[in-house]
């Protein structure tokens, strides 16, 4: 049996070691994954960009008609509780609501309490080599469920898509569906071209990041261009850069796709200077974007 750690957790309010947490068998996120997720930077002991991730939150709910089962200020009383308690002054904060404790029926019953689950761990951000040097990644079919916009607790298909990436050593599986780019297992992806930055559109197949408005700030404050339009595969594959975000890894540049180096001439295979614009702008962003 893995040991687990007694680091403090919040389960319905009620502040207790992580060891020690238990929820009903019939609990729905248990039974059917119904339920939501979110994970909340903490640089500092300082919330980033806490009213967005707030807001993708409700969205999510709003989606699987879960009632939100606190306001903003709740939330934000219970998530500084929680960060206050452990040592490390970077964290990743993990949310987790479900629908909550009911008789296993596909039918969404009325009248019942979401549960409400959150833990923190401090943050590991990727190391200096992987922002210097940039990270391998592998592509795949996207093969997940149609709504992607939903931050669901059901994640099969992102872990299926990610243990592809590690069992060939590399950080992230870049998927496309229909000959289009969606987005990584854990990851949204971006693609320089010409000096501009490019994402997928907004639609049910891809996450919206939160990083999705940052880096259009970003790339204001940068005087980068940025457009959301379709990306097939093949200008992934031709792209000058390629970088993933996420709350963890941050903007990370992509230097090796399927074995082969990603961009041109004297940076093939290295970082380029769109991904250092953006990352020095983030690093920027996380003194002036917390609470």
């Amino acid at each position: 049996m893995t040991h687990l750690p007694d680091t403090p957790c919040l389960l319905n309010g009620e502040l207790l070691a992580l060891n020690q947490a238990k929820v009903s068998v019939l609990d729905r996120g248990f039974i059917f994954g119904d339920g939501v997720y979110e994970v909340i930077p903490v640089y500092g002991r300082r919330l980033f960009r806490f009213d967005e991730h707030m807001a993708r939150l409700a969205r999510s709910l709003d989606k699987l008609r879960i009632a939100n089962p606190h306001g903003r200020d709740d939330w934000l009383r219970q998530v500084r509780s929680l960060v206050a308690a452990l040592p490390a002054p970077d964290q990743l904060v993990y949310i987790q609501v479900t629908r909550g404790v009911a008789m296993r029926d596909h039918v969404m019953p009325e009248g019942i309490t979401p549960t409400v689950f959150m833990m923190s761990n401090a943050m590991k951000p990727p190391p200096a080599e992987q922002r210097h040097g940039g990270v391998a990644c592998v592509t795949a079919r996207d093969f997940r469920w149609e709504r992607g916009d939903i931050k669901s607790v059901s994640l099969l298909g992102n872990v299926l898509a990610r243990q592809m990436s590690a069992d060939r050593g590399a950080t992230e599986t870049i998927m496309f569906r229909n000959g289009w780019l969606t987005e990584a297992s854990g990851s949204n992806v971006w693609v320089v071209h010409e000096g501009a930055v490019l994402g997928p559109p907004r639609s049910e197949h891809v996450l919206e990041g939160i990083r999705y408005e940052l880096l259009r700030e970003l790339c204001e404050e940068e005087g980068v261009a940025y457009n959301l339009r379709p990306i097939a595969e093949d200008d992934v594959r031709s792209a000058d850069e390629l970088i993933i975000s996420s709350a963890s890894k941050e903007v990370l540049p992509v230097t090796r796709l399927d074995d082969h180096p990603v961009g041109h001439g004297a940076l093939r295979g290295k970082p380029g200077p769109v991904y250092a614009r953006l990352y020095e702008a983030y690093q920027r962003a996380k003194q002036s974007q917390t609470i």
